[in-house]
């Protein structure tokens, strides 16, 4: 199983990212897929998740509004659009999968600063 994040990056607060994370390995479109983020100092939190078929999707409160998690199964893909980014969205973020005992990917860097 591997899972890919890239898309990670230095923006201005206010400005936008979209995470992608390339799933392979397993039979993507069998499992729900997870977005978590961890801050210098701070535990992971989840941010976002999306349903095997994409038609649920759940937020941290702090991100509602502002981020949208999607999926394309016949690519084995899952995204993250982050739009009006804040300084408190720097984080290292990584995507997720249950399959079997749960896997992460090596996480992409992403840093809201001016």
């Amino acid at each position: 199983v591997q899972l890919v994040e890239s898309g990670g990056g230095l923006v201005q607060p206010g400005g936008s990212l979209r995470l992608s994370c390339a799933a392979s390995g397993f039979t993507f479109s069998n499992y729900p897929m997870r977005w978590y983020r961890q801050a210098p100092g701070k535990e992971r939190e989840l941010v976002a998740s999306i349903s095997s078929a994409g038609g649920t999707t759940n937020y941290l409160d702090s991100v509602k509004g502002r981020f949208t998690i999607s999926r394309d199964n016949a690519k084995s893909a899952v995204y993250l659009q982050m739009n009006s980014l804040k300084p408190e969205d720097t984080a290292v973020y990584y995507c997720y999968t249950r399959y079997l005992n749960g896997y992460w990917g090596q996480g992409t860097q992403v840093t809201v600063s001016s």
